[in-house]
């Protein structure tokens, strides 16, 4: 199937959507992101990979008031890959209740399904460097 200009939107809304359920709280609708068998990597963070959305939810409230009060995702780069499958890279800045902020990227596996396109895979690196760490 086609990936078309409709696809692009519904994918890039989606990449959006993370944002606004985990600003408002809204953890009951992660099934509206995610597939049920997602693998969500934050080993560049510390931690072992979350599978599952019942594992993402439990996290997310783990880290309590110490998450981003606002998630912001920018620079989103879908690539085709096959039927039903994209991958999309995206740039999240995290806001934090005391104004501190921090760079990510975000890279995405989204598959469509009965249900429409979600996220398959997540891993989400953190922008530590400038440049990426690159230098003369």
């Amino acid at each position: 199937m086609t990936f078309t200009a409709e696809d692009r939107v519904a994918v890039t809304e989606l990449i959006a959507l993370h944002g606004h359920l985990f600003d408002d709280g809204q953890l009951d609708r992660l099934d509206e992101l995610f597939t049920a068998d997602v693998v969500y990597d934050v080993t560049d963070f510390g931690q072992p990979p979350l599978e599952g959305i019942d594992a993402i939810r439990e996290a997310a409230l783990a880290v309590g008031e110490a998450n981003p009060v606002g998630h912001h995702v920018t620079n989103i780069i879908l690539t085709e890959t096959g039927d039903d499958r994209v991958l999309a890279r995206s740039k999240g800045i995290g806001v934090n209740a005391d104004g501190s902020c921090g760079s990510a990227t975000y890279e995405d596996t989204i598959v469509r399904g009965e249900r429409g396109w979600r996220i398959s895979r997540r891993t989400l690196r953190a922008r530590r460097v400038p440049l990426g760490g690159a230098s003369k």
